[in-house]
């Protein structure tokens, strides 16, 4: 019997070690051992299953993908903004305070407990509104307008002025949290349909590429940051948290719906691939059909995950792993930071570290 690891996927993370060493370890290619063979139209249910931490998104792509192959002009489902909002504040209430105060947030609980799209009615009316009141402290529209203007300068000046219990949080952690990290390009191949079609003719020539993926022959990094709309320069942990903070905030504005892209392409008669950028990144499925209509089947899929991208064992975590001092103070909340960053979609393992950096 398979273990759990074996079967999710694990990250082995091993500060100060070269890499690829620093960060290992890969989750099995799912989507091509279990699609194969099966009906077209089952697909959306079965990624939508197999990746079940998103799997909104990858149902989308999945029916997208699938719909581009059979040549059918359908629309893409208006539900990206709502499902992009509610992963940023499952990250933002549950994961940040237990990050930063390794410990249970009452503040966070109680604006968990007012969150209007968290509700049964996934309502938006009135988000702003709680995000003014529940996590910024000040206006939201100022707040981003600010945001918009110096993104580094207005998080800064806002985190250290503490207005908000969020703020509090992210102003405790500042001193490690704004430790520079070196960035990857940013993944923007959905800008070019060319670029695309080029991604989808290399997942289809190199059965590894959907694991250890390039453009150009280089790693990328996807993420809030790397918008095609709005792509902000993230220079640190720090910065990719102001980010998120960022699209939460700018979805829940007026004209929100328009800000994260999606996309299908129809390859050739039967190849289809469609895109998405949801919470963690961009989101890339690529199908291949025997057959047509409805008694159409999977001959071939690849899915590309964000967390294939910025946690590659040559990308800009591995790099920036592979530069921290395991017995340094406050590695091990160094090294929390900077994964909540980036926000993997497995678990991970810290090897190398002293038990005494874990307080």
């Amino acid at each position: 019997m398979m273990s759990l690891d074996a079967l999710a996927g694990v990250l082995r993370v091993q500060p100060g070690a070269p890499r690829p060493a620093a960060l290992s370890g890969q989750r099995p290619d799912w989507a091509a051992r279990l699609a194969v063979g099966r009906p077209a139209q089952s697909l959306p249910d079965l990624l939508g299953a197999v990746f079940s931490l998103c799997s909104h998104a990858h149902r989308l792509c999945a029916r997208a993908a699938v719909d581009a192959a059979k040549g059918r002009d359908t629309l893409l489902p208006d539900t990206l903004r709502g499902e992009t909002l509610r992963e940023h504040l499952r990250r933002i209430l549950l994961d940040w305070p237990t990050l930063l105060t390794a410990g249970p947030s009452a503040d966070a609980a109680c604006a968990l407990a007012a969150c209007p799209v968290l509700r049964d009615d996934a309502c938006t009316d009135n988000l702003a509104g709680w995000i003014e009141r529940h996590l910024l402290g000040v206006a939201s529209a100022r707040w981003l307008a600010a945001f918009e203007r110096a993104p580094q300068q207005a998080f800064a000046d806002w985190r250290d002025a503490a207005p908000s219990w969020l703020a509090r949080l992210l102003r405790d952690s500042a001193a490690l949290a704004d430790a520079p990290v070196a960035a990857a390009p940013a993944l923007h191949v959905h800008a070019s349909e060319a670029a695309l079609r080029a991604l989808a003719a290399a997942m289809t020539q190199d059965a590894a590429f959907t694991r250890r993926p390039r453009i150009d022959g280089a790693c990328a990094e996807t993420g809030c940051w790397t918008r095609l709309a709005d792509s902000t320069l993230a220079r640190s942990a720090s910065d990719r948290f102001a980010a998120r903070l960022a699209e939460l905030v700018r979805l829940a504005l007026p004209g929100g719906e328009g800000h994260l892209r999606s996309g299908r392409i129809a390859l050739a008669p039967g190849e289809g691939l469609a895109w998405a950028e949801m919470a963690r990144g961009l989101l890339v499925h690529h199908v291949l059909l025997d057959g047509h209509g409805d008694d159409a089947r999977i001959a071939a899929c690849h899915v590309l995950a964000p967390t294939e991208w910025n946690f590659d064992a040559d990308g800009a975590v591995a790099v920036a792993l592979e530069k921290l001092d395991p017995t340094a103070p406050g590695c091990a909340h160094r090294v929390a930071l900077l994964m909540a960053a980036y926000d993997p979609c497995v678990r991970y393992q810290v090897a190398g570290v002293p038990e005494a950096a874990h307080a």
